[in-house]
């Protein structure tokens, strides 16, 4: 049997007196401090792994390959972590009299986010026609929330909180046209969307149909698929724990899916063949709806919210449609459907101005020209009967949309 001779002191130290002739010292924490040295001298054995350390050898293989390995495993997390981390500073923002939106970055697949939250407040702002900048640092709000705004230097997070912070302090009001019952009854649809359906949709998005999501994610850098791997299990580990907690995690499989066709019933019902949600006129709750139901339209290819969307439920994919046309004319889905064509488009139809990162929007520019005849209301979109996806969005001036906001 194979002893081994040590000191073992107070400090966090170990000094092997058996096999060096120096005293080397391992301390935990690095020091440059000069110390004393007090313990006790103990004998321990070696027979759980002093044969195979002699045999090995102090040269061997092995040891490099795992020194070299080890070394590279360090560097590589120390750069996730980095890349994970950092706030990215291309450029200084001013939210002096600007809205500043902060939001996670765009994906690669045309959609202008992942996160239904955010695509909602983007939504609204355009819907309310106020300018703003995007800015994707990465940076969660103070509550742990994203999106959120900045705006004259004051922070606000939760869309809920934003969209009455902006009423207060612009006079924008979405629901100005909407009777106490119809408030009422937004509210409680913007419930069970915000609440209950978008659970649903986190499942499908982040467990369910994890592999598709994370080909969607755009991360830069030499270790993008290894970055893009571990973003994804971390989402995918605090979405079923948080499911969990709120309850819906606790059903199997088939039983969340039976929810999420309730809630799109229950949208597609109260929709009908309006052109809105409550009537002739947008609101705040078709940002809301907007930007669960493009999760379902438009990030889960061959899922059965996808499917359910764009087969039985038609109503709500036009009514997807006709608001992605309206107020995000530089978003194109490459693989539309015929069905939202127009029967005469040609290639130069299908030439749109990718989304931007770091630009300031305004729908008022954008929709400056729509009387010219490059007006996108000259050649309207229709289905198979013929009729316009747009329904009324041709027999209502703009004007009446300003209007509407302010």
């Amino acid at each position: 049997m194979h002893w081994g001779v040590g000191l073992v002191s107070s400090r966090s130290c170990v000094v092997d007196l058996s096999r060096n002739q120096s005293f080397s010292l391992c301390w935990c924490i690095g020091s440059e401090d000069n110390y004393s040295f007090y313990g006790d001298i103990v004998a321990f054995p070696l027979q759980d792994c002093g044969g195979v350390m002699s045999g090995l050898g102090s040269d061997s293989w092995w040891k490099k390959t795992l020194y070299l390995t080890g070394g590279a495993l360090l560097a590589a997390a120390a750069y996730l972590l980095h890349e994970l981390l950092s706030i990215r500073k291309e450029q200084e923002v001013d939210s002096k009299d600007a809205i500043i939106l902060h939001q996670f970055s765009r994906p690669n697949n045309g959609v202008p986010s992942l996160s239904p939250f955010c695509l909602k407040m983007e939504t609204y702002l355009r819907m309310a026609d106020l300018p703003y900048q995007n800015y994707f640092d990465g940076k969660l709000s103070p509550q742990g929330k994203m999106p959120w705004i900045e705006y004259n230097h004051t922070r606000v997070s939760g869309t809920e909180f934003i969209i009455d912070f902006l009423e207060e302090k612009l006079g924008i009001n979405l629901n100005k046209n909407l009777n106490p019952h119809e408030r009422a009854v937004s509210r409680a649809v913007t419930k069970m969307v915000e609440e209950h359906f978008y659970w649903t949709l986190a499942y499908c998005q982040w467990v369910d149909n994890l592999h598709e999501t994370q080909k969607m994610i755009s991360i830069p850098g030499p270790l993008s698929d290894l970055l893009k791997w571990i973003l994804c299990h971390l989402t995918k580990g605090i979405v079923k724990r948080e499911m969990y907690g709120q309850g819906i995690g606790r059903f199997s499989e088939e039983e969340i899916y039976r929810l999420m066709e309730k809630d799109m019933r229950s949208l597609a019902g109260l929709l009908g063949d309006k052109k809105y949600l409550m009537g002739p006129k947008f609101s705040t709750l078709d940002a809301t709806v907007f930007g669960h139901l493009a999760q379902a339209m438009w990030t889960l290819p061959g899922t059965r919210p996808e499917r359910l969307i764009k087969g039985e439920l038609i109503n709500l994919a036009m009514y997807c449609e006709r608001i992605r046309r309206k107020f995000w004319p530089e978003w194109h889905d490459d693989n539309d459907n015929s069905l939202y064509e127009t029967d005469d488009s040609g290639e130069d139809s299908k030439t749109h101005t990718p989304l931007q990162d770091f630009s300031f929007y305004s729908r008022t520019g954008t929709f400056d020209d729509e009387g010219t005849e490059n007006s996108i209301s000259q050649t309207p979109d229709t289905d198979f009967t013929g009729h316009s996806l747009f329904d009324s969005d041709l027999e209502m001036d703009e004007f009446t949309d300003h209007e509407q906001c302010k």
